[in-house]
């Protein structure tokens, strides 16, 4: 498996598909994140931002192979391994880019309150931050792979679901990626630093799901 992932970064990293989510991430990063604005509240942006430039990775990663190529590397490894190797390697992508986006929004943001008057502690705060980056991107794992390939196969389709699932479960209370940063937003104004384990839990079961069953339909659904 360590392989046929490295084959697909590679791929990712020669098609220079990757350049528009990292672009759109850092885009949003900048627009959104001044020096100086409260740490908690910054990372939990920086967490939401990571969700839909993930679904965008999935989608870059699972439709980057010539439908020829993709077809002998299924012959050679199965249908469903060589979707996983895709799926994985978007998560690999997506894991930097949440890394890098959350230790530099660590490191230019002001570690107190939304009001000025507590001080945070700003690794406690980078660890919530990572933590919280790391359910956004589960969660927009799952979102990318249920709403592409071999799912939804029409591109109108797979960027419309796509895009509108990545919505939802921002602003779902029920979503962990809504957990984690409304976690991070509230404790802002207390001065406590969450750790979401929690969402973190439900953002693994809910990703190992989503990716389960689309790697089960795989070879159902060439």
């Amino acid at each position: 498996m360590t392989a046929l992932v490295h084959y697909q970064l590679t791929l990712l990293l020669r098609s220079q598909r990757w350049l528009p989510p990292l672009l759109l991430y850092v885009a949003v990063i900048g627009v959104g994140v001044q020096q100086g604005q409260p740490l908690l509240d910054s990372l939990g942006y920086a967490a939401a931002a990571l969700l839909p430039v993930t679904a965008w990775l999935v989608r870059v990663c699972v439709t980057a192979e010539p439908e020829a190529a993709r077809h002998c590397a299924a012959a050679a490894t199965g249908p469903a391994r060589a979707h996983l190797a895709s799926v994985l390697a978007a998560l690999v992508g997506a894991g930097a880019l949440g890394t890098a986006g959350t230790l530099g929004v660590a490191a230019v943001s002001d570690p107190r309150t939304t009001d000025g008057r507590v001080p945070v502690s700003q690794v406690a705060a980078a660890g919530s931050g990572l933590l919280a980056a790391l359910v956004c991107a589960l969660i927009g794992l799952a979102v990318g792979a249920l709403g592409n390939r071999p799912l939804l196969r029409g591109t109108g389709w797979a960027v419309s679901g796509t895009l509108l699932g990545a919505l939802l479960v921002l602003v779902v209370s029920v979503s962990p990626a809504n957990a984690a940063v409304s976690g991070l937003v509230t404790a802002s104004h207390e001065g406590t630093v969450p750790m979401p384990w929690l969402a973190l839990l439900g953002a693994v079961c809910l990703a190992a799901g989503a990716t389960a069953l689309v790697c089960w339909l795989a070879p159902r659904r060439r």
